[in-house]
Formats: C-alpha cells, structure tokens, sequence
C-alpha cells in the first residue's frame, strides 16, 4: 500500500524518522560511561538551569532544531525557562506559525495582554499564553467551547487543514450550535470558529512537537553539562563534512575546550576525550579535551585507522614512523594515505619535522613491505615478531629542514580540510585589531543588528575561486577565503575580478570590503573592493591609550588633542584615542569619536598632564 492508501485500508500509519541526533546522544553517554560518569537521557531533568541559560543566550551550534540564525535570535529574545517553551519554539518556527512569535514572546515576558477568547478556553491556552499553536489544543477548544466528541473535534481539525468551503460551512454550523446551547453568544461563536480556523491551518502536532523539543533538549542538556563528550560525539557522526567539523572547532575554542591534534599514538578512529593539562586554555588541572580521529583525515578511512589502533592497543605505543609502518604493513598504509597523516601532524610526536617525514615516505613504505614480506616467510629477527620497539634494522630518514610555517599550514589545510594548529591570519591579529575588522563568525548577529544589510571590511586568507559567466556574458566568481573563525564564501562581479587579478589568488591574505546582507537567515557577501593584507596591515591605525583617574586632566587632555593631535588642518592621521577610565568594579574603555595624528611628541606631552598616569600605543 502507498501511503495515501493505508488509512483508507483501514490500517494504522507509522513514520519512522531516521535521526542522526539519536546517535550523537547515545555515543554521548557512551563516552561519558567511560569516565564513569551515567547518564540516563529518559531521566534528565527538564528544569536543568545550565541548560535554560544556554538556550536563553542562542548558544544553541549542534543542538537539535535550533541551529539557525532564526531559531537563536527567537530563543534570545524568548528566554525560555521551562521545556513548555521549547515545544513551543519547535512548532512556531515554521513559515505562518512564526508570524505568532513576537506576540508569544510579549505574552510571556507581560508586554502584551493574554487574550484566552473567552473564559472556557483559559485551561487548555494558558499553557502558550492565549495562542492556539496545536491541533490538539484546537480539538480541545472545540470539545470545551462546542461540546465536540473527541472524534468530531479531529473531523474539525482535518477541515480546517484542508480549507474546503463546504466541510468548513458545515464544520461551522456544527460549532455555533454547539457553542450556543452552553450559552456562548452566536457572535462570539462565530469570532472564536473563524480564530481557530485561522491557527488550524497551520496547526502543528504537539506530540510531534514535544518529542522534537526533548530531543532538542537531550542534546542542549549534553552541551551545557558535558561539552567535551557533546562535541567528541557531535564531530564523529559529522566526520566526513569538513564545514561542520571546522564549525565545531570554532565552538571548543570559544568554550575553551582544546582540541587535540590528530596524533598516531593517542587518536583513536573516531573523535575522543582525553584529560590534558593545556595553558593556553588558562588550565593547571588536568581538563576534558577533544582528540581529533584520525579517520576524520582526508584520504584515511576507518578500516585502515583501525588497524592501527588495534595493533598499538594490542602491543604497545609506536617510537618511529618506522616502527608504525613495520608492525601494521602495507595493507593499512599507501603513499597518498602517509602524505594526509604526515601534512595533519599525526606522525608530530614521533618527529616533528613533517618535511622529512614527507620525503622519507618511499622508505616508509619499502620498510613496511619488508616487515611484512618476512612475517609471510616465516623469517623473525632477534627481537621478535611486531615487538614494540623493534626497528633496528630500519633505514634513516634524510635530514632536510623542515617546511616554512606558511607551507606548513596550507599542507595541513589539504589535509583536515581547515586550519587545525594555526592559521596564517594569527600574525596579524594586531593590525587587523587596529583596522576594526571583525571575524567572520561575529558577522550574522552584527548583520542582523543593522536591519540586515551593512558594509563591513573582512579579513581572509583565499581558499578557492570558482569562476562563472552569466547568461549574459559576464564574468563573476565564487570566492572562498578563511579567517580564524572558520571558511565563508563571497561573490565577486567583473569589475572587481578585473581590477585584482593580481591579488586574488589561492594562499594570499587579503582585506575585503563587503556588502554583507541576510536573506532567509543566510548571510549573502558581495565583494564591493579587495587590498593586499600585508599593505593594509602596514598601514594600520595605531590605538593610543591614555588611562586617568580622574576629570581633572581632561580639559588639558583636549587642549593637547585638539592643538597636537589633530594638527593644523585636523585629522592629519589616521590613528585611534582611548580613554581608559577605571570605575569599582572594572575599566571602561571610551574611544573617541575622528582620527589623530599620535605622534610621540604628542604621547609625551599627554602623559606629563598631571592625572594621567599611563601612555600606551596599542
């Protein structure tokens, strides 16, 4: 039977949904039963207050249901506070329903009176504040207000969905009669039918609804309370899409969450949790962190990875390159598979010099064959058969120096599929500070702030153009480039690709000046103008910083602005004032608004103002 017919055939209809979610939520708990921690997803809480507060900030990257721009901007302005709330997120967000959400929001927060149509329906509406958002709430405000039986209410509810005039005609004489013998006016009737009507169109099933929001709430649970195994298990059921793995990145280091590099000695095929120690996190006790899998490399697949993982599991850590190649055999590794795990550092810890890993991969291989041929032969040396350790017959690697730290990142790159250990916009950091430029990944919320359309300047290194020609026989290309928070793509038109052939090329920093709009929650870029980074970082404004503790040097301070500061024609430079004003609790930083010309002359006649105790070009 199709579908359209098991009903008519008088059979019960299921759908079984196949959810990746499941999966992340039980590798999970998994995860966490290994570090005896027991978590039981059918048990959890459902007022946890971590969780709440995470919902509450939009914080939601890997939370089920609520990834979209969309879904964090209502949860910020909804605060929800109980799981009712996240039921009802789950059913509004959908295209009519969501026209209801700024007054579900104002309802919940008393901005905006709760209107239950009329004192009998108070019981089954309060629950979404007076607005009908489920068909089970319509089928109950039919069989409350009409007197329904609940098979009629269902009757009522499928007309509604289907907007045929002549069952909605008599849905709606059926409702008035009834409504009217329990002493509702016919006129009140007739408002509140023609209020359901127009919510049941779009009603949303609040059992679907509901199970949708637990699920929602099971993985925002994980994340708030247990993130390092949230994400360990979020980036192994996502091995295979680099774009969510670099989104996930971006994610652990905003929490402060190390994530390993891969690691032949300690990655395990998939994802992992390992306690580490790390000072970059501001860490002195050993803390949860993500070890990258090493199945997640380009070009390396799990069954290889795991034969890796048994053999040192089984026998021991490896001490070389040549120790791993001899104890696993060629029928794990090749040379394109050798090439992806040396250029992800997974062979770091044994030697560090990638390059001559990467030129010595020939003896690699001709050593693993050898091992290998020798087992088959029944041939064993001294130290004994896949002994750990036993490499003292193999050959040396040839010493050559090791690859420049730009190559270095953009062979890593090829492999992992983003920067994993740097990238090559951490050297300009500080000018890129004083330029203003943001990270891509704080872009979205500041669009959406401005109306959802703005300028801005963007920072990044060019990963890929794509060039197209319209119909009309104009040039354009799709621009992908990279920042420290992750890769975005922008559309560059004839004109500009024209005018900086030069500089738009794979591997070049560059700074951009972009029409940046928000259409359907997707940010849309529009390069507009492009300059080399390097010229732009040497001309990088500088930010000089003047700290006071009090208002008495600020009439002189503006004096010396006004008249050094600014020279004779004003705003001679291109440089930044602060003023740093220290208050109980914290410093205030208070940038004043133009461009200066700071020069030290002018840094020394600031700080000998008296009440200006500090001087500093940042």
């Amino acid at each position: 039977f199709s579908m359209k017919y098991v009903e008519l055939a008088g059979l019960v209809k299921f759908d079984f949904l196949g959810l990746k979610t499941i999966d992340v939520l039980q590798k999970s708990v998994a995860l966490l039963a290994n570090r005896n921690v027991t978590i039981e997803l059918e048990r959890l809480p459902l007022d946890d207050a971590a969780t709440f507060e995470m919902f509450a900030r939009g914080d939601t990257t890997g939370v089920f249901q609520c990834e979209s721009s969309g879904v964090r901007d209502v949860l910020r302005k909804l605060k929800p506070d109980r799981f009712e709330d996240i039921i009802a997120v789950v059913a509004l967000y959908r295209p009519g329903p969501m026209d209801n959400i700024p007054s579900y929001i104002n309802r919940k927060h008393g901005l905006e009176t709760v209107d239950y149509l009329h004192k009998d329906l108070e019981e089954c509406l309060s629950e979404t504040y007076g607005i009908p958002i489920y068909q089970e709430q319509v089928m109950q405000m039919a069989q409350t207000l009409a007197g329904f039986t609940l098979g009629g209410a269902d009757l009522l509810r499928r007309a509604m969905g289907k907007k045929i005039k002549k069952e909605m005609d008599a849905q709606r004489d059926d409702f008035v009669s009834g409504a009217k013998a329990r002493d509702v006016e016919v006129d009140t009737a007739i408002r509140i039918f023609e209020t359901i009507a127009k919510f049941a169109g779009y009603g949303f099933n609040k059992a679907h609804a509901a199970a949708y929001a637990l699920i929602a709430y099971q993985t925002a649970y994980l994340k708030a309370n247990h993130p390092v195994e949230f994400f360990a298990a979020s980036m192994t059921l996502d091995m295979g899409n680099t774009d969510k793995l670099a989104l996930y990145q971006q994610e652990l280091e905003r929490q402060g969450i190390a994530l390993l590099p891969p690691d032949i000695n300690r990655s395990g095929v998939e994802f992992s949790v390992e306690n580490t120690v790390d000072a970059d996190f501001g860490s002195e006790e050993p803390v949860g962190a993500v070890r990258y899998a090493l199945a997640a490399i380009k070009g390396v697949g799990p069954a290889a990875m795991a034969i890796v993982v048994r053999e040192r599991r089984e026998i021991g850590p490896f001490t070389s390159v040549f120790d791993v190649s001899g104890r696993v055999g060629p029928q794990a590794f090749n040379k394109r598979l050798l090439e992806h795990l040396i250029a992800a550092g997974a062979f770091d810890s044994l030697d560090g010099n990638r390059a001559q890993v990467f030129l010595g991969i020939d003896r690699i291989l001709g050593y693993a064959h050898t091992q290998h041929a020798e087992r088959q032969s029944g041939q064993f040396n001294l130290l004994g058969d896949r002994q750990a350790g036993g490499v003292a017959d193999a050959p040396r690697l040839e010493p050559v120096e090791d690859w420049p730290q730009v190559e270095r990142l953009e062979r890593e790159l090829d492999a992992v599929g983003f920067y994993l250990s740097a990238h090559p916009l951490d050297d300009y950091a500080s000018a890129l500070e004083r330029l203003g430029v943001p990270r891509f990944d704080n872009l979205q919320d500041t669009v959406a702030a401005n109306g959802g359309t703005m300028m801005v300047m963007l920072a990044g290194t060019v990963l890929n153009i794509q060039h197209r020609t319209s119909q009309r026989g104009s040039r354009y290309a799709f621009i992908q480039l990279s920042d420290a928070s992750g890769a975005y793509d922008v559309t560059a038109f004839s004109e500009v690709l024209t005018e900086n052939r030069e500089i738009l090329e794979a591997g070049k920093p560059v700074l951009l000046q972009v029409a940046a709009r928000l259409e359907e929650d997707q940010l849309r870029l529009t390069m507009q103008s492009v300059r080399d980074l390097d010229t732009a970082a040497a001309s990088a404004p500088t930010v000089t910083k003047i700290w006071v503790d009090e208002v008495a040097p600020l009439s002189s301070l503006k004096l010396i602005i006004d008249r050094e500061a600014k020279g004779e024609n004003g705003n001679e430079g291109n440089d930044q004032i602060s003023l740093m004003i220290p208050t109980a609790n914290q410093e205030v930083e208070v940038r004043l608004d133009g461009a200066y010309l700071c020069t030290p002359q002018v840094r020394a006649a600031i700080r000998a103002i008296p009440g200006v105790f500090e001087v500093q070009e940042a």
